[in-house]
């Protein structure tokens, strides 16, 4: 802020908001950049890769897979987003561990997972994890029950009718 005199010898008070705007239009194009840089990095999930023996143990808990085309399935069944947290209520008071297994696709967009694990734990889950894939040459050729070994393929409808 100047303050001087003008020519009538009275005193003179202008602000000059020049270099204010300035700062203002660098520090927005600074955010603008940071968020596209933040959104774009954080949008997919990478499930962890493991490297492990083959067992022959069944997978304990329920399993709970998002596939890239949004579908959800409970235990291979599928279930829809409004009848979710009743489908994982009920397998989850046949599960004397309380635990939910998340199998998501490596497409999955992190916010799908954390609301569906947020639904999980709200209606009782004690215990979450995440299901790992395997890493090429890593196990046995078949695969170890409840791990991908590559991109999630849902189970086919069965053609029983009720």
């Amino acid at each position: 802020m100047a303050i001087g005199s003008n020519q009538s010898g009275g005193i003179f008070s202008d602000i000059n908001i020049t270099p204010l705007t300035d700062i203002f239009l660098v520090l927005l194009i600074i955010f603008m950049v940071a968020t596209a840089i933040t959104i774009e990095s954080a949008a997919h999930v990478d499930l962890p890769k493991v490297q492990s023996q083959a067992t022959t143990e069944k997978p304990k808990g329920v399993l709970v897979m998002y596939t890239a085309d949004h579908r959800i399935f409970v235990n291979q069944a599928e279930v829809n987003e409004k009848t979710l947290p009743a489908a994982i209520k009920d397998a989850i008071t046949k599960d004397p561990d309380k635990l939910v297994v998340f199998q998501g696709d490596p497409a999955v967009i992190l916010a799908d997972m954390v609301r569906i694990l947020d639904v999980a734990k709200t209606v009782g889950a004690q215990q979450i994890a995440i299901a790992v894939a395997k890493l090429p040459g890593g196990a046995a050729a078949g695969g170890e029950p409840g791990i991908p070994s590559g991109p999630i393929v849902p189970p086919e409808p069965s053609s029983e009718g009720p």
